[in-house]
């Protein structure tokens, strides 16, 4: 059963602990798994030969981490069962799936069968509860009506999924532009149940209607896990509408506002933003994005910048954060 967002924050299961790193490296041992992003990401992960490593080839703004690391405590074993990669800690769990879409006849047949795979691989595991998942494919927004990219993702995942993984997650989808057609999934677990969120200044995405698809998005606005909350990918939208179009600098307020709102759904607090994390549609926009959400949300939290296609053409920015009670040191696990 999902513990009540009002519960004491130790009620929850902890979270592991995000940092970002300059540049590729050995990892520390505590690292539960760990994503580099860039166009040589995978070379950059086979060189460096830890099976706790993927890579992702969204481009990284220069100045901006290229490694988002996930720490966690004790010993970390890595495996893999059918097609799933991963790495656990007694409390925690990082996967990764990749599938060529071709096999599957495009987008919607690589995420049913990436999903049914997830679902099969946490209904019989130690750590059965999905937290948060980021999804990556090519194109996101390429063919029109239901048979844009990003549509026909979402209608496989429903497909894959059936019933929900014991709620939905936190989740992100973002396209990148390398014109490899291959679905990409990374996602954390663990043993216990986290408590999904959701954000009231917006309807719940598995609540859209049907313009947006023939299946609505399968993933919750944030989830909460002892004192932190993993919010999901969020962008200027205000009920299920986008806001603000053409308009950058009011779309990184609109998407703050946003951010703030689901941190204070889940009853931590006066919350801070901090692990913050953007996708920025435009090269030339980059700089402005970083400024922007470091003056409103936390000078001295950092920030990775990637540039991305988002799944809807009229967005221009979407952002993810970590929200913590302000009581709560940015640096204390």
């Amino acid at each position: 059963m999902t513990p009540s967002l009002h519960s004491a924050h130790s009620a929850l299961p902890s979270a592991p602990h995000l940092t970002y790193f300059d540049t590729p490296k050995r990892l520390p041992d505590s690292v539960l798994g760990a994503v580099v992003f860039g166009g040589d990401a995978r070379a950059v992960c086979a060189g460096l030969g830890d099976r706790r490593l993927a890579g992702v080839a969204l481009e990284v703004v220069p100045g901006s981490p290229r490694v988002e690391a996930w720490h966690t405590r004790g010993p970390v074993t890595a495996g893999e069962r059918d097609g799933v990669r991963f790495c656990s800690s007694e409390d925690h769990f990082f996967g990764v799936i990749e599938l060529d879409e071709a096999p599957y006849g495009g987008p919607r047949g690589a995420a049913r069968e990436a999903y049914q795979r997830v679902a099969a691989f946490h209904a019989d595991c130690a750590h059965p509860y999905v937290w948060r998942i980021w999804n990556f494919l090519d194109a996101i927004t390429e063919g029109a009506g239901d048979a844009e990219r990003y549509k026909l993702f979402c209608l496989g995942r429903a497909e894959g999924l059936g019933e929900p993984l014991r709620g939905y997650p936190a989740g992100s989808a973002l396209g990148r532009r390398d014109g490899d057609r291959r679905v990409q999934i990374l996602w954390l677990a663990g043993r216990e149940a986290g408590a999904p969120v959701e954000n009231p200044r917006q309807v719940s995405a598995f609540r859209y209607p049907r313009r947006y698809g023939p299946a609505s998005p399968s993933f919750s606005r944030a989830m909460r896990l002892g004192s932190d909350v993993l919010i999901s990918g969020t962008a200027s939208i205000v009920g299920h509408e986008t806001v603000h179009q053409g308009n950058l600098q009011a779309q990184i307020h609109e998407c703050v506002d946003n951010l703030t709102a689901v941190a204070e759904a889940a009853a931590i607090g006066a919350p801070r933003l901090t692990a913050l994390k953007a996708y920025v549609r435009h090269a030339a926009d980059a700089d402005a994005v970083a400024t922007a959400i470091r003056a409103r949300c936390n000078p001295e939290a950092p920030c990775c910048v990637l540039l991305a296609d988002i799944c809807r053409e009229d967005l221009l920015v979407e952002l993810e954060a970590i929200g913590r009670p302000r009581w709560l040191s940015t640096t204390e696990a």
